[in-house]
């Protein structure tokens, strides 16, 4: 007879640009190979993939669905018509691919850098009332820094680069909050609901971007009980919202002024920073175990 367990097969979800698993994902596909768990990597806008054929898809390398969100959602909706369940679940990757969820998280009172949204006609006059702060400018649906300005209102060059924007999107726009470079920002990281580990990321000289394309860098750090109970609080609101359940997370903010601010959710396809914690890999891959078993019961119970 042959194991059920040892026919599981997962696909991987990467991006053309990083294709293969990459080194900090690495120990979370040896130990899902070590629970029986085939992981196959496959690019998720890959139209050659037949992802009929898998049992679940884990959302990894991703890094490119918001340049491509349009095609990101009718390919959350094919899985969905097919019953191959994400994971994070395909309602909560919809939710969360759209950065205007800060309005709702501050709307169920937390505590996030203040956040307005317009669109590209709209931005002159929004910044018109922020004469002389310093803000950011991002589109909502974005990721590293992607089409992201950074200046000062009233700089004749920065005024310049926001009227060069790309004109169909959506843009939240933030002031800057300093201490993202003096003192770093956080990435608290969840697995299955429970806080397992933090960094702080802090930029290269002269820049404000923590990504490591940038130059950024990242090193373990234990979070106060204070940033704990805030990033928890967090989450509570995105369960309240409807959105609770999720297998990973990273909570992204900036100590300012004595409080924590929420600048994202990371519930797509983070960096988990698995590398410095070997053994949250280890439960991420008993996490995702369980699910597939759920997975094969709801199958079995639903043909029998």
């Amino acid at each position: 007879m042959s194991n059920p367990a040892a026919a599981r097969r997962l696909a991987i979800a990467t991006s053309t640009d990083h294709p293969s698993i990459q080194p900090d994902d690495a120990h979370l596909a040896t130990s899902l190979e070590r629970l029986g768990i085939q992981p196959i990597v496959c690019v998720w806008n890959d139209p050659d993939v037949d992802w009929s054929t898998f049992d679940a898809v884990l959302i990894r390398t991703i890094w490119d669905y918001f340049k491509h969100h349009a095609t990101f959602l009718d390919w959350l909706d094919r899985l969905d018509r097919l019953g191959v369940p994400t994971i994070n679940d395909s309602a909560l990757l919809r939710w969360n691919s759209d950065k205007r969820y800060l309005l709702e998280l501050a709307r169920q009172g937390v505590a996030i850098i203040p956040t307005r949204l317009a669109n590209a006609a709209e931005l002159p006059d929004v910044l018109a009332t922020m004469a002389g702060q310093q803000v950011v400018i991002k589109p909502s649906i974005s990721g590293s820094a992607w089409h992201t300005l950074r200046g000062t209102v009233g700089d004749a060059a920065f005024a310049e680069a926001v009227a060069q924007l790309p004109r169909e999107f959506t843009y939240l726009v933030q002031p800057f909050v300093p201490e993202i470079v003096s003192d770093g920002e956080w990435s608290l990281l969840y697995f299955a609901g429970e806080f397992s580990h933090a960094v702080i990321k802090r930029p290269a000289a002269g820049d404000y971007r923590v990504q490591g394309e940038f130059g950024g860098s990242a090193e373990p750090i234990q979070p106060n009980a204070a940033t704990l109970a805030a990033a928890d609080r967090a989450l509570a609101a995105v369960a309240a919202i409807g959105h609770g359940g999720h297998a990973y997370v990273r909570v992204d903010g900036v100590i300012s002024a004595g409080g924590f601010l929420i600048m994202e959710l990371e519930l797509i396809e983070p960096f988990l920073h698995l590398a410095v914690r070997p053994a949250a890999a280890e439960r991420l891959a008993q996490d995702v175990a369980g699910r597939l078993a759920r997975v094969q019961m709801s199958v079995r119970a639903s043909t029998s």
